[in-house]
């Protein structure tokens, strides 16, 4: 009884931490600008279901993509055993659904086969990032922490799945000596008589050498250790992960399928600006009609974005779903000719800021108060922004639908429209066109002489 009670005291608090993370980071994210994106259904859910279900994105590079979902695969099937193990811990049973027979061993025969295969795959992703040294794992922004926390994460995925194949090695081993026992007519203690014969095997058998000298209250102890440590283990990693960048394992669904659906290249059009527009384009409106009542009362809205809680509340998302896998800094041709600029910073950066406006919420008791800092400059420069070649080759190459080239426009819009800075050769564009009508610094009238030097040829 003494021990169910500690599981179920565990089992509340991790879940009751892990709650108050998502309801920080929920917080978080509904900071930044409302955006309607309850259109087509349908097409999301399809988005979803090809991009963070079926991994269609992470198998355009292979082999990390089979290995990814080795993993990704392996946590979601093991899931099962986890809830027997949670009923066990509350109940005081052990392995309750052995009594499904044929259908209970294959399952854990299977749970086996994939915690080996999430033990392989970590192997090679901790050696293609610390000996191998794949140059994106080790960009500038992948400073001591990111480094960490990814290296972190792989080596508990290892120590998690040794934990479940040992306790079955153990468990195994107690399940021959009550055999053996009932053979021989011996006496069967209560502890030894709680492990029941059920399950396969196929992976653990060849960790049953490591324990077969040990006596049965030794394999009991050890059984009973290696079940805690799996089950705390993966309550802990509960609460870890919404702090690292592993929290795409629960964001990657509702962030694509909240994917922005257009075509790649097409910008969004400021809702101020074209209401300006359209009201220059129409003769018959009064430029000097009072606004409506709520437009009088509403302060007036920012021409980009300066901070991150002007971005949308889907950008915030966006950061906090990043991966921090690199592909996207790996694709771009700005960061592949040396300039300063790394989409995947642009994304640790909006959620380092966030995160930083979260917490200044919470000590000013639910208020903001300024701090004399901002997205721009303070954690991204402008020289960043203007390396940008608006390519969108990051967007594709995300394994989740994350979009920093809107984030990348929205500074962009502050900088130009709020301060009017730009480099020469923007604003050098700017008033070409004002002035031509045209980008190019000739008038209209200048436009066709090239056509008299073919003429004359």
């Amino acid at each position: 009884m003494l021990e169910q009670i500690a599981f179920v005291l565990v089992f509340i608090a991790g879940v009751s931490l892990f709650a108050l993370r998502i309801k920080a980071i929920r917080r978080n994210i509904l900071l930044g600008r409302d955006l309607d994106r309850s259109d087509q259904p349908g097409a999301r859910w399809k988005t979803m279901a090809l991009v963070a279900l079926g991994q269609s994105k992470m198998v355009v590079r292979p082999v990390a993509g089979l290995m990814h979902i080795l993993i990704y695969l392996g946590f979601v099937i093991i899931n099962i055993e986890v809830l027997e193990i949670i009923i066990d811990g509350v109940t005081g049973h052990h392995r309750i659904f052995s009594g499904l027979g044929s259908i209970y061993d294959f399952l854990i025969g299977s749970f086996e086969i994939l915690a080996f295969g999430v033990v392989f795959s970590c192997v090679i992703f901790l050696l293609r990032r610390n000996v191998i040294r794949i140059k994106r794992f080790h960009a500038a922004e992948m400073t001591k922490w990111p480094t960490s926390d990814a290296n972190i994460i792989l080596v508990v995925e290892i120590l998690l799945m040794f934990a479940f194949l040992s306790m079955n090695a153990c468990d195994g081993l107690l399940q021959q000596a009550l055999s053996a026992s009932i053979a021989e007519g011996a006496e069967v203690s209560t502890q030894l008589s709680h492990y029941v014969s059920a399950g396969s095997f196929p992976v653990s058998q060849f960790l049953m050498p490591l324990y077969d000298g040990l006596s049965v209250e030794g394999l009991i102890f050890v059984e009973r250790f290696m079940w805690w440590f799996h089950i705390v283990g993966i309550l802990a990693f509960l609460v870890y992960v919404p702090y690292s960048k592993h929290f795409h394992i629960f964001l990657a669904f509702p962030n694509t399928y909240y994917s922005n659906l257009e075509a790649k290249g097409a910008f969004t059009n400021m809702e101020a600006v074209t209401k300006e527009v359209q009201l220059m384009m129409d003769p018959s409106a009064d430029p000097f009609a009072a606004p409506a009542p709520d437009a009088a009362d509403a302060p007036p809205a920012r021409f980009g974005a300066k901070d991150a809680n002007d971005l949308t509340w889907k950008q915030l998302m966006d950061s906090y779903s990043c991966t921090e896998c690199g592909r996207c800094t790996s694709q771009c041709p700005a960061n592949q000719t040396g300039k300063l600029l790394s989409p995947r910073k642009i994304m640790m950066d909006t959620r380092d800021r966030i995160e930083e406006i979260g917490k200044n919420i919470d000590q000013n008791k639910g208020e903001f108060k300024d701090d004399g800092k901002s997205l721009i400059r303070d954690f991204i420069s402008e020289e960043e922004l203007w390396a940008c070649t608006s390519c969108n080759a990051c967007v594709e190459a995300c394994p989740v639908n994350i979009d920093p080239l809107s984030i990348i426009v929205d500074l962009r819009r502050y900088l130009i429209m709020e301060e009017s800075k730009s480099p020469e050769s923007i604003t050098a564009m700017f008033n070409n066109i004002e002035n031509n009508g045209a980008p190019w610094a000739f008038p209209a009238s200048d436009r066709g002489n090239w056509t008299q030097e073919m003429n004359e040829a």
